[in-house]
């Protein structure tokens, strides 16, 4: 069965496996999460399930989703997220999904919502090369130099690599490993970095592609 869990990033770390060699981990707190809907063909068109995350008081959860939690008679989450499964039929309303889902050395995929960086020019935002600064490129060493023609094809054309917002956005990480499981605590390590700021939510899901 496809796998899937909503958790939070909490930092990163280092393990070490039987040879002693040295492995950096981000430590996710990986559930617990509770099924609170499920999609299916008749209704909606499709298949799929939605997963709770996080406590959260009433007083921070407005009255359709009130409804929408009373209704499948499981506790309010923080945060809902749909996963389309290739295999629905075997979760259920109130299902608990938890972190030994997972097992050591399964290879999956982290998306989460990169951290911001603000506004940043193209050196920063794209890694375009400065100009030199000598023999007049005054002071512009940083800037992104020529837009476009002047007169054919006068415009500037779409994708130019220009200054703007950078990070904040839904950034996925595919085929990581995870190295370790910590079922008592709900801890996955998963080798390398994944997305997002320390506290930020994050979902976890079977690799796509197996390489």
């Amino acid at each position: 069965m496809q796998k899937c869990i909503v958790g939070k990033k909490l930092g990163m770390t280092q393990l070490f496996d039987e040879n002693g060699k040295f492995i950096p981990v981000t430590v996710i707190e990986a559930g617990p999460c509770v099924v609170v809907q499920k999609k299916t063909i008749e209704n909606d068109g499709y298949e799929a399930v939605q997963i709770g995350f996080g406590e959260v008081t009433s007083k921070h959860v407005n009255k359709p989703l009130q409804g929408h939690f009373a209704k499948s008679d499981v506790a309010m989450k923080k945060v809902l997220k749909e996963f389309r499964l290739d295999d629905c039929a075997a979760l259920n309303v109130g299902d608990l999904i938890k972190a030994d889902v997972f097992a050591n050395g399964d290879k999956v995929d982290v998306c989460g919502i990169s951290k911001g960086k603000g506004y940043a020019g193209t050196i920063k935002r794209y890694g375009n090369h400065r100009l030199k600064e000598t023999h007049g490129s005054g002071p512009v060493a940083r800037h992104a130099g020529s837009n476009g023609a002047c007169s054919d094809p006068s415009r500037v054309f779409k994708g130019k690599r220009l200054p703007g917002h950078m990070g904040a956005e839904k950034v996925t990480v595919q085929n990581l490993e995870i190295v370790k499981v910590d079922v008592e605590n709900n801890l996955i390590a998963i080798k390398g970095a994944i997305p997002g700021a320390k506290n930020g939510v994050v979902y976890i899901t079977d690799s796509v592609k197996m390489a």
